[in-house]
């Protein structure tokens, strides 16, 4: 197993590590719980870390991740229902429309 990268909390972790599985490579997330002891333990020792259960994974894992972190962020009204929706959403999480073209 090869410890990809620290998260800056546990459900970054989660959404890294199911990304991740995703496209195949297997991964895990380490030290979840860890948050528990912040303050008897040094911050860094206590972030979630992602792992990759096969090292040769590495370079690919961390082009996704790269990725991820470029989405395009957007700010549209939905046609449906008026509702806002900012960020890398395509659909209104109101009404579950699409953004328009």
């Amino acid at each position: 197993m090869l410890r990809l990268t620290q998260a800056p909390n546990i459900v970054v972790a989660t959404l890294w590590r199911d990304l991740l599985c995703e496209a195949g490579l297997p991964a895990s997330v380490q030290r979840q719980h860890l948050g528990a002891a912040a303050g008897h333990l040094p911050p860094g020792e206590c972030l979630p870390e992602l792992w990759l259960q096969h090292p040769e994974h590495a370079d690919r894992a961390r082009a996704l991740l790269r990725e991820l972190e470029r989405l395009p962020q957007r700010r549209w009204f939905c046609p449906g229902c008026g509702e806002q929706v900012e960020g890398g959403f395509e659909q209104c999480w109101n009404c579950g429309r699409l953004m328009p073209a």
